[in-house]
């Protein structure tokens, strides 16, 4: 938790800063480091001269000099939130009683001319004894001399304890602000978190401060108890809008979550989060005692909600029938049954378990109660009125922007309405511009103008450059610098936090993306060639709007983000302008949409996609879209482009403009883009996935690994060496002696497989197991860290996995999650190892999910069909059988399981379409697959589609396809998304 360079202390300099502070002395220490708080030996305190007022100088200070000198200070988390804690409370008491800081000064000058008197009589006292003669009682001048010194001391001294008393009230008084000191304190540190996430979400002390300040001047009048609470309240909702305005959109619930448990932890206990986050150490067991009514594929995680809150479960008596109604409402987060007691966020973690495709919605709901906020999002961005009410001179305002948004028509159109058009520059940002921006820069601040300088994240190396010449500035006051820029993880902290931020992002639907293209599309460009070639670029923006928005749904729409954009448009633009005039030139002749298919296929947009799944779906939307059913010129279009669009026999542009513009604005249905009526419930798995795993993030503590903290790594690691220990509680694999299979040609290829299968899972569990065990010693202070120690523990106090161990096996990337998929798997490998003699293992169902290589498992099973049918392996195609043993000469057949299907339902044997309320996943049952020749693979094809098999939901790694029976229309699967995958341990 890295305090910015730009804390300042409210001091002229650190000598006052000592005198400022002297009172609490006492109180501050610097403590042992308390492991249960996060802290750092860095927090920099920056001087600042010329008796400025610290709210002045956070205004006007850009001097590089001062920003240098920086006081070094060792400090933890307490201390430094007592900083900040009095930072806030001079601010408040300096805007809501200003008179008591002048009393209190003023009583602090008496108390110091008071003990200058004490001392100067003191003085005069022992210089009047020393120049005494003769006998001191008979010296009526001296003893006169005493009891005047006696008579004033006592009256100084009265005066003392008087003035002590009366700055004790005054502390009193001022202490009834300190909660609002200590909630905004609080409130700083939550947010500064953020740069965890993203290396943009920057925001300083300084900046926080003048949230501050606008809070308490904002904020009605009322008693000091009820305006402590109001203040507060403000305060967080203040704060809460200045920084989602400054998050993309994906990371605001993300945000708001992580704010909700920094501000009310109370509310939240300890154990209750870690379950949330997924770092809890209960060793998660399934077990036949759940609810009938839960889906098998949710198990695991209902199991693990029962191994961390048994008592929970066994209060809320999930047998009930009032909970399977619940399960099968739609919006479950809004109708908990009524006789359950839970707390709010205890009803998050019941839906985690058991309706995942609703925590995305019942986290919205639960983060806007808490904070008290009518939505996540903030109002709709209005750069006119963020101008008017925050802007200054010498602050830039910084725009990071998403892939394929660009603000500069919105800048432009706001500089022609406030100071003309004549008086505002931009400048795209890139090779050879660096000095032109600077003597714009010049040029600009001095005349009172504005200038844009976009692109940023092509120039950070630069930016250093431009954050001393914006220091030695000293700007028109109509001046304004705006900057636009994408996230780079190298842009400079300090620039980041002396700007304001906001985003801009392009706005989501259908209807706004078509829109936008015929914002760049003039009249003439579109018209020009008549009704075909009007009617293929209206296709065109619909399919550019298509590929665009499926991106929303990643991974069912595509399986990662591809950088469509306007580069794309303009590409296709091209390709169908030139394939117009070659048919207009041949008396009519119809566009050669082989072409397209082409080009768009392997040069323009399928240019970017990688994946072999997503050129299906590519290629599938070129199918559907361009072709002459849909494009009919003057004769008409048989078929309509999508719901009740028909196109116009017309090239006029503003017909077609108009199809864009009676779009609905609400949400885009998915059947636009293909894809199952139940897209929303996956989409939620997904995006509150994300956003759990951003939260773990944020809750990593900042450590050196370089420098071993034994408090701090025995604190966050010893959860995970105690999770490590449950998970082998009942297995001897530690202690057993494994040997590596003899290949002496005794075992078939599957038999090989699952011996070194066991063996290499085993020789894992024994050399993670190893390496903990060091860690350990190293922590409990046996033995001394060596480098190999350091590097796995680097990882593992972020709560990742080892790069050594995914050396071993390629798993969760995440460390918990790591330890119990090996520690199951060696089980389960344990398990079926005993049942690998002669053909036994034929008759068993092999769950897929329980191998480490299941890929490889598929591969020995074509390599045994291959020696068995003597045919050559490149030969065999998979074959799969859901009524029986797949028969096909002597083939070996084996049945598998441990699957599960997204994107539609699996109903008599072959594919259907999902309902709205179907499940996002479903258990897909078990089948039997084998290998069999090409010839007999084809025949079997013709009513099948080839569903990819991912390692897991994320879709990132394949490792098979499976033939799966379905309806002919085979680009209605492949556009719906399905796809099968192997089921979480």
């Amino acid at each position: 938790m890295l305090l910015q360079t730009n804390l300042m202390i409210e001091t002229k300099n650190l000598q006052i800063f000592e005198r400022n502070f002297q009172k609490y002395k006492s109180n501050i220490r610097f403590p042992h480091v308390d492991p249960s708080l996060p802290s750092s030996k860095d927090i920099l305190f920056e001087t600042y001269e010329n008796g400025q007022l610290l709210n002045e100088f956070m205004e006007t200070c850009r001097d590089t000099k001062i920003r240098k000198k920086l006081a070094y200070l060792g400090v933890n988390a307490y201390l430094k939130m007592l900083f900040v804690d009095n930072f806030l409370l001079a601010t408040a008491i300096q805007h809501e009683k200003p008179e008591l800081e002048v009393r209190k000064t003023e009583l602090l000058r008496k108390e110091e001319e008071l003990k200058i008197e004490l001392a100067k009589l003191e003085d005069q006292l022992l210089e009047d004894l020393a120049n005494a003669t003769g006998n001191i009682l008979e010296n009526k001048e001296l003893l006169e001399s005493l009891n005047k010194t006696k008579e004033k001391s006592a009256t100084i001294t009265n005066s003392l304890e008087e003035s002590v008393k009366l700055g004790d009230d005054l502390d009193k008084e001022r202490n009834d602000y300190l909660p609002l000191a200590k909630h905004g304190s609080k409130l700083f540190f939550v947010i500064s978190d953020l740069a965890k996430l993203n290396n943009m979400y920057q925001f300083s002390l300084a900046a926080f401060l003048r949230l501050f300040q606008r809070n308490l001047e904002q904020t009605d009048k009322s008693s000091s108890q009820d305006r402590t609470l109001s203040l507060g309240k403000n305060q967080l909702r203040m704060t809460y809008t200045y920084i989602t305005r400054s998050l993309f959109k994906s990371d605001r619930l993300m945000f708001a979550m992580h704010l909700a448990h920094g501000m009310f932890s109370k509310k939240i206990p300890d154990n209750e989060w870690e379950h949330f986050i997924g770092i809890s150490v209960a060793d998660a067991k399934e077990t036949r005692s759940l609810p009938s009514w839960v889906n098998e594929e949710r198990s695991y995680d209902v199991s693990a909600f029962k191994a961390n809150f048994p008592q929970l479960f066994s209060n809320l008596r999930f047998d009930d029938s009032s909970w399977s109604k619940w399960n099968s409402t739609n919006e479950c987060e809004l109708y908990f049954p009524q006789d359950k007691q839970l707390t709010s966020f205890q009803q998050l973690l019941v839906i985690q378990a058991f309706r995942p495709d609703r925590l995305e919605s019942a986290m919205r709901l639960f983060a806007c109660d808490l904070l008290g906020i009518p939505d996540i999002s903030p109002e709709t961005l209005n750069l006119k009125k963020l101008y008017s009410k925050e802007t200054i001179s010498t602050e830039s305002i910084l725009i990071l922007i998403s892939p394929g948004a660009d603000p500069s028509a919105e800048l432009r159109d706001l500089a022609t309405q406030i100071i003309g058009k004549d008086r505002y520059s931009e400048i795209a940002m890139g090779q050879g511009q660096m000095q032109i921006a600077l003597d714009h820069l010049k040029k600009c601040s001095s005349q009172g103008t504005w200038l844009c300088l976009k692109n940023l994240h092509l120039v950070t190396p630069w930016l250093t450059t431009l954050e001393k010449e914006l220091n030695s500035l000293k700007p028109h006051k109509d001046f304004r610098l705006w900057l636009t820029s994408e996230v780079h993880p190298k842009f400079p902290t300090i620039l980041l936090q002396s700007s304001i931020k906001i985003t801009y992002e392009a706005p989501p639907g259908i209807k706004k993306n078509l829109l936008r293209t015929f914002e760049i599309w003039t009249q003439d460009e579109f018209g020009k060639g008549g009704v075909t070639r009007s009617q293929t670029l209206f296709v065109l923006a619909w399919f550019h709007a298509i590929v665009q928005e499926r991106r929303k749904y990643i991974p069912q729409g595509w399986t990662k983000f591809y950088e469509f954009s306007q580069a794309d448009l303009r590409a296709g633009y091209e390709i169908i302008h030139r394939l117009c005039e070659r048919a207009d030139r041949q008396s009519g002749g119809e566009i050669q949409w082989d072409y397209i298919y082409g080009l768009f296929d392997q040069a323009v947009y399928g240019g970017r996609v990688d994946n072999p799944i997503d050129t299906d779906v590519l290629r599938s939307y070129l199918m559907q879209y361009f072709n002459s059913a849909i494009i009919g010129g003057s004769r008409g279009s048989k078929h309509k482009l999508a719901l009740h669009i028909n196109l116009p026999n017309s090239p006029n542009f503003n017909e077609y403009k108009k199809i864009c513009e009676d779009l609905n604005d609400d949400q885009d249905a998915p059947s636009l883009f293909g894809l199952p009526a139940n897209i929303e419930r996956s989409a939620q798995r997904m995006n509150s996935a994300q956003i759990i795993n951003s939260l773990k993030i944020l809750q990593r503590t900042d450590v050196e690994v370089e420098k071993f903290d034994k408090e701090k790594w025995s604190a966050l690691l010893t959860p995970l060496l105690n999770l490590w220990k449950k998970l082998n509680q009942d297995t001897d694999f530690i202690k057993l002696r494994v040997q590596p299979p003899i290949e002496d040609g005794s075992l078939s290829p599957i038999q090989s497989f699952l011996q070194l299968e066991r063996y290499n899972g085993i020789q894992l569990v024994q050399t993670i197991h190893e390496n903990l065990a060091s860690l350990s010693k190293v922590i409990r202070g046996i033995n001394l860290i060596t480098n190999e120690i350091q590097e796995y523990a680097k990882d593992l106090l972020q709560n990742e996995t080892p790069q050594t161990w995914q050396d071993r096996w390629e798993g969760p990337t995440d460390s918990m999650q790591y330890l119990r998929a090996v520690v199951s798997k060696a089980k389960a490998m344990q398990q079926i190892a005993t049942s690998i003699k002669d053909r036994d293992i034929f008759s068993q169902t092999i769950n897929l999910s329980d191998l480490f290589r299941p890929d490889t498992f598929l591969n020995a099973l074509r390599q045994q069909t291959a020696r068995e049918t003597k045919q050559p392996m490149d030969t065999l195609l998979l074959s799969t059988s859901w009524s029986g043993e797949v028969k096909h000469g002597k083939n070996v057949s084996i049945k598998i399981g441990g699957l599960q299907l997204e994107g539609c339902s699996f109903d008599n044997g072959r594919l259907s379409e999902s309902a709205p309320d179907s499940p996002s996943v479903t258990a897909f049952p078990s089948c039997y697959i084998a290998w069999i020749p090409q010839d007999a693979g084809q025949q079997e094809t013709r009513e099948t589609i080839s569903l990819p098999v991912y390692f897991n939901a994320t879709r990132d790694k394949i490792v098979t396809r499976l033939n799966v029976p379905c309806s002919s229309d085979k680009d209605k699967w492949l556009q719906c998304g399905a796809a099968l995958f192997l089921k979480n341990i």
